[in-house]
């Protein structure tokens, strides 16, 4: 008995408390690793071996989603945010059949155990998909680190991001628009101007956010017009916004 709890509690240790940039790096690269392989047995279990899995905002079993399916991933990126111990990454398989880009939340307690993994699974059939779109613009957009000097707080970011969501349902909310803008909506590219062809009367429901202030962005999961589930990831350089990436599941 005393053998396993001294187990446990070495495993724990091993893990830190402290929820470093280069922890949640590694475990970014152990998803991405995963997903290639088509084995979520591989991702970090909190002692318990269960993780709370939701894909399209549907509780779903890891071993049958699309986590268990091996995919050629053709381009990753991540956010990491060291506050909420999160992790945003997005996954373009333009050469996998068939075709998907993904967009996924992880959740690590303090402890670095990760016990909520989130996936956006778009594919044919989605909100303007085109894999080989996304695939091509996403790598040439540049979400580099920025200069400690020069990073907006992580309030000001989800404040850009909220109020651009927020613009949906009233005309009047004032968004920080960058000039240049470009918007990766599903597979349609929009430039110069993010601000255009957004609807309104529609109310953008249950945020959840991962922020990384080193990069001046932000992702937010929310249910758009309250029931459709969607990813808003948002850039931003010197308090302004210059890309932003939509996912939006249509397949219900």
């Amino acid at each position: 008995m005393f053998g396993k709890l001294a187990t446990i509690t070495a495993w724990l240790t091993l893990v830190s408390a402290d929820c470093t940039r280069d922890f949640l790096k590694a475990e970014a690269e152990k998803y991405v690793a995963a997903q290639t392989a088509g084995n979520p047995g591989t991702l970090t279990a909190n002692v318990t071996g269960t993780i709370a899995y939701t894909q399209d905002f549907k509780t779903a079993d890891l071993a049958g989603g699309v986590l268990s399916k091996p995919l050629k991933v053709d381009f990753t990126r991540s956010l990491y945010d060291t506050t909420a111990c999160a992790i945003f990454t997005e996954i373009v398989a333009a050469s996998n059949t068939p075709p998907y880009v993904i967009g996924t939340q992880l959740r690590f307690s303090p402890e670095g155990v990760l016990n909520k993994v989130e996936t956006l699974a778009t594919t044919t059939g989605d909100w303007f998909f085109n894999a080989a779109n996304t695939l091509k613009y996403s790598k040439e957009e540049a979400w580099s680190e920025i200069a400690a000097d020069k990073r907006d707080t992580r309030a000001a970011i989800q404040a850009a991001g909220d109020a651009y969501l927020d613009l949906f349902n009233d005309k009047t909310v004032k968004v920080p628009w960058g000039k240049p803008c470009a918007r990766l909506e599903g597979g349609t590219y929009m430039q110069p101007d993010c601000n255009v062809g957004v609807p309104s009367g529609l109310k953008m429901t249950d945020r959840r956010y991962v922020i990384d202030e080193v990069v001046g962005a932000v992702d937010i999961f929310l249910a758009f017009g309250g029931n459709i589930p969607d990813s808003h990831a948002f850039r931003l350089e010197g308090g302004k916004i210059r890309y932003v990436h939509t996912l939006t599941i249509m397949k219900q």
